[in-house]
């Protein structure tokens, strides 16, 4: 039986999109191999395997934790990896096999690397690109190229430590980038590597024997956490701009956890003031999909996410998103009369889905066509494929 060493994050007690990705993989990866579940915090494994709908064996699954357990090591790590570092290099010894479902990740040997979030890849400069600003100038950036320097061709070496690009530029690593937009960004920083375009799984689905609820007309719903990264205001300015077009009553429900953050505390205060904007709290299971089936439409503003697991899910409960036109979202869409650029180009968008039947119709449908590509059948179809192609190579690899 062959053994699978997996890294994560952690699985925080609201999970979202990314955190299907490693329960999915480990879900199939335990009917056939001994799974090693390395993570930095402890975290109720079984807790998120049943919000998200995911039937996992924890019984049979290994879990240990990688980041260092006092204060003064653990500040040093999120700066360097080092001691992470070390620990998935001494479990992956035992491994025949080691997924990264967090981005590049160095084990020592080569591995699978499943990009997680852009912007944390841990490269300042690639952040920069990706957000699409200058670089820092004068004494700031002369600071940045010292950190750098210190870190790349001292520090890490001396570790016995691979940055981000040291592990894109080994031709035996192989990526997988969560969308051709993820992968096209990273060529135009890094240059070529070694990759393989891989969408994150969606695991709602519908229940078609269920009758639906009926949808109101002129609902608008965005689910997700609760980060500044989702521009949650950007999508109510659009929507309160849409009614000012339209003359229509139109309503926005944003489904999430509402944390003790100042961005949550902006969204609670527009709430309070604001008569079609409701805050339902999160939704996981059943109550996410009789939120998402009692809507019409969806709006979703974050433009440099890798992929967009919401907006799936927005296609296969039967609304009609409108999306950025950039990131992994326009491509889940795949419809540019979807898509918007500016505030102003979004909120014409959802006035005339609200006010132009045969207009919204034929956006529903494409909608409908789109959705078939992220079933939950069509991406077990696809896992299995990809596992089996990894675990002959460990095979392969293991009898050189």
């Amino acid at each position: 039986m062959k053994k699978v060493l997996i890294y994560f994050t952690e699985f925080p007690a609201a999970p979202g999109g990314g955190e299907f990705l490693p329960l999915t993989l480990i879900a199939e990866l335990l009917k056939s191999c001994e799974v090693t579940l390395a993570l930095n915090w402890r975290s109720d494994v079984p807790r998120a395997a049943a919000m998200l709908n995911i039937p996992l064996d924890t019984a049979r699954l290994r879990i240990e934790y990688v980041k260092p357990a006092w204060k003064f090591l653990q500040k040093l790590d999120a700066v360097l990896p080092f001691y992470r570092t070390w620990q998935l290099r001494k479990l992956a010894k035992q491994a025949d096999l080691c997924i990264s479902a967090a981005n590049m990740f160095d084990f020592g040997k080569p591995a699978h690397h499943f990009v997680f979030l852009l912007r944390q890849f841990g490269d300042n400069a690639f952040c920069d690109h990706l957000a699409g600003r200058p670089a820092p100038r004068g004494l700031p950036g002369l600071r940045r190229k010292c950190r750098t320097l210190l870190a790349e061709k001292i520090l890490r070496p001396l570790l016995g430590m691979r940055s981000t690009r040291t592990i894109l530029k080994d031709r035996k690593e192989h990526i997988y980038p969560a969308s051709h937009y993820a992968a096209n960004v990273m060529r135009e920083f890094y240059g070529d590597f070694n990759s393989t375009v891989f969408y994150p799984p969606t695991w709602l689905e519908c229940a078609a024997s269920a009758a639906p609820p009926e949808r109101d007309p002129l609902q608008v719903v965005a689910l997700g956490q609760i980060f500044p990264e989702k521009r949650l205001p950007d999508i109510i300015a659009m929507v309160g701009r849409a009614r000012e077009i339209s003359g229509l009553n139109l309503k926005l429900s944003l489904g999430g956890s509402l944390p003790d953050t100042p961005c949550a505390a902006e969204l609670r205060t527009m709430a309070a003031t604001c008569g079609w904007l409701s805050l339902p709290g999160p939704r996981y299971g059943k109550d996410k999909e009789l939120f998402l089936r009692s809507a019409a439409f969806a709006a979703h503003a974050e433009r440099d996410e890798a992929f967009g697991i919401a907006v799936t899910e927005y296609l296969k409960c039967g609304l009609i998103p409108v999306v950025p036109d950039e990131g992994g979202t326009a491509e889940i869409v795949d419809n540019p009369a979807l898509t918007y650029h500016t505030i102003e180009e979004g909120a014409r968008i959802l006035a005339r889905l609200a006010a132009d039947a045969e207009f919204r119709e034929k956006q529903r449908e494409h909608c409908r066509e789109r959705a078939r590509r992220f079933t939950r059948e069509s991406y077990l179809r696809h896992q299995h494929e990809l596992l089996t192609v990894m675990l002959g190579g460990a095979e392969s690899g293991r009898n050189a």
